[in-house]
């Protein structure tokens, strides 16, 4: 039998996993920063996650299947952190967000190229994202161009464009 939230609803189900800002954060931090240790993701967090938030998270979407763990053989005391299939299904909710947000709401353009570039790539970008995703994080074979790469690229751009127009 399959444990069930407060109604069998699927958007209820969806937030009652998602539904917390910091989850999300960790989510996207994860997808688009290719952030895979504790530390890693405590230090270059914008948003300004505190620890204990941060590793209550990350149990979480372990115990529900968006994530895996699994220690790193390069330090006894590290984790590495991975997508699993369930969590790079979210790369469609992620461009939709993006989206959204960039139509209604006051973005910057370094933190929304990203979502600019997922929304004009559409379904297909996003594909090739996953794709790229599961090579990253499920070892699956690597894709012939990075998307990840693009998107950095991008970001980095629009960010060196903020930093000189406030020299």
């Amino acid at each position: 039998m399959r444990e069930t939230g407060r109604s069998g609803c699927p958007i209820n189900l969806t937030l009652e996993i998602l539904g917390d800002r910091w989850s999300l954060i960790v989510l996207r931090d994860i997808m688009f920063g290719n952030r895979r240790h504790f530390r890693e993701m405590l230090a270059k967090s914008d948003e300004g996650i505190a620890s204990n938030i941060l590793a209550d998270r990350l149990k979480r979407l372990v115990e529900r299947g968006l994530l895996s763990r699994r220690d790193d053989a390069t330090h006894k005391q590290k984790a590495i952190y991975s997508l699993t299939e369930m969590g790079i299904a979210l790369v469609p909710v992620f461009a939709a967000m993006g989206e959204w947000g960039r139509r209604f709401l006051p973005v910057t353009e370094e933190l929304s190229i990203r979502a600019e570039l997922l929304s004009e790539g559409g379904p297909a970008l996003w594909e090739r994202f996953m794709q790229e995703l599961r090579h990253l994080h499920l070892d699956a074979p690597a894709p012939e161009v990075s998307v990840l790469n693009e998107l950095t690229a991008a970001y980095r751009v629009a960010l060196a464009r903020r930093q000189s127009a406030t020299a």
